[in-house]
């Protein structure tokens, strides 16, 4: 499990849930299956762990972390976890006690060659987190508009040079398709700070598979399904890798909404559904940076549901 993804700040996440033996918790990311595997540990004979993954690489996990399940306390939804919601309907659970998201992509993804996550290898320019369904991001640099490439560029990699970017790819596809990383890489480097080269190519890499998977759109419905499944003292606990992640998960716990707007009853109080356990994220000990380089750009937040009537 290790070599497909090592999990970030597993003990801080375990310490936020809060678990109870026999509570319903829900693992929107199960990727390696670290996470789940150390949540089903806890679990007694009543409790049970819904995990979710799309991508059909993550299925090859289960049976590792099913090891743990002897007695019937997991089960493994195919799905994109926007669909939280309606998944619970169909298990018949109206409430759970606590659920765990570990944003971004794995280290899986980004070592393997064929996804074409990273820069650093040359593959398909894919990075479909479900390889069954959706636009690929070559399919995407082909059909996009020099406008809509560099307002993904500059809103989901904070680029500054993202219409000098837009313009190159639109002149590049114009002689031959933009189908590998390679090729990406090739018309991105002219334009890229040589002392931030890998900073810049990795948010360029970023945005486009934010867009491709719809990343943003994904994350604010799935919160929005978490505040609607958590029981009154249920645990939110989200594990994001960048700034664009972070701001929603912050103005959801803050105020219930993605843009931070909130709302107010008539005596003047307020009516986010959510109250953060943690005011200022929590970072992964210098230990666990040294031993694992992705955990240096994770921070952790933790919430628990309010009553309705708060």
């Amino acid at each position: 499990m290790s070599e497909y993804h090592t999990p970030v700040m597993l003990e801080e996440c375990m310490d936020g849930l809060q678990i109870r033996p026999d509570g319903i918790y829900v693992d929107v990311t199960f990727g390696g299956g670290g996470h789940s595997r150390a949540i089903l540990e806890q679990l007694g004979p009543n409790g049970h762990l819904y995990s979710f993954d799309q991508d059909p690489d993550a299925e090859k996990n289960i049976g590792e972390s099913n090891s743990t399940n002897s007695q019937g306390q997991f089960t493994f939804v195919r799905s994109n976890f926007r669909f939280l919601k309606n998944w619970m309907k169909y298990y018949g659970v109206k409430h759970i006690d606590g659920l765990l998201a570990d944003l971004g992509v794995s280290s899986h993804h980004l070592n393997d060659a064929t996804r074409g996550f990273a820069f650093r290898l040359d593959a398909p320019l894919d990075m479909r987190m479900n390889t069954r369904a959706g636009m690929t991001a070559a399919e995407l640099l082909t059909n996009y508009s020099e406008e809509d490439l560099a307002r993904i560029l500059s809103l989901y990699g904070e680029l500054r040079q993202a219409r000098r970017m837009a313009a190159a790819l639109v002149r590049a596809r114009q002689k031959q398709p933009i189908a590998t990383t390679g090729d990406l890489q090739n018309i991105l480097l002219p334009l890229v700070d040589p002392r931030a080269q890998k900073k810049e190519l990795a948010q360029a890499f970023q945005a486009l598979r934010i867009e491709v998977n719809h990343e943003m759109q994904a994350l604010e419905e799935m919160l929005q399904g978490a505040i609607n499944c958590l029981a009154p003292g249920g645990r939110l606990v989200v594990m994001t890798y960048h700034s664009l992640e972070d701001r929603i998960v912050k103005n959801v716990i803050r105020s219930g909404h993605a843009d931070g707007k909130i709302e107010q009853d008539f005596y003047g109080r307020l009516l986010a559904p959510l109250k953060a356990v943690n005011n200022k994220p929590i970072v992964a000990s210098d230990e666990e940076q040294g031993q694992n380089p992705r955990s240096r750009s994770a921070k952790l937040r933790i919430a628990t549901r309010l009553k309705d009537e708060n």
